[in-house]
C-alpha cells in the first residue's frame, strides 16, 4: 500500500480485501493474511457495534510510553465490529465508562496511531 491507512490524510478507514478469498482486513496490507494472495484497497464503513472493551487504568511502563503534560488519564479501548465484518481496535471517546455496553453503536475514524470511536447519536443510527 502506498498510503498509510492510519494517516490523517486518508479519508475514512482504509482496509484491504483479498482478491482470492473472502478476507477483509484493517489496516490495509498488500497481501492476504489468510491465503497470501494479493489484496486490493477498500474503503471500510466507519460504523459498527462494540464487540468487547476494557479500561486502561494504569500508565504503561516508560519507555516507550511518554506521559502527556497533564499526566496519565484512564481511557477505554475496545474492538468495534464494522458492518464489513472487520473488527478494529479503537480508543473509545466517551466520558462515562459506566455507559459502555457491548453492542452499542459506534462511529470509527482513523487518525495518527490507533483509530478513535465515539457513540453514535440516535439520528446517525437511523441514517
Amino acid at each position: 500500500m502506498t498510503t498509510d491507512p492510519r494517516s490523517q490524510a486518508t479519508a475514512g478507514l482504509q482496509g484491504a480485501r483479498c482478491s482470492g478469498c473472502p478476507v477483509t482486513v484493517y489496516p490495509a496490507e498488500d497481501a492476504c493474511p489468510r491465503c497470501g494472495g494479493p489484496a486490493d484497497p477498500v474503503a471500510l464503513q466507519g460504523t459498527g457495534t462494540l464487540w468487547t472493551w476494557t479500561v486502561q487504568r494504569y500508565a504503561p511502563k516508560s519507555p516507550p510510553y511518554e506521559p502527556p503534560p497533564g499526566g496519565f488519564v484512564p481511557f477505554a479501548l475496545g474492538y468495534v465490529e464494522l458492518a464489513d465484518g472487520v473488527r478494529v481496535a479503537a480508543v473509545l471517546d466517551l466520558d462515562d465508562f459506566d455507559g459502555i455496553r457491548i453492542g452499542m453503536p459506534l462511529s470509527v475514524t482513523a487518525g495518527p496511531g490507533v483509530p478513535r470511536a465515539r457513540p453514535m447519536t440516535p439520528s446517525e443510527e437511523g441514517s
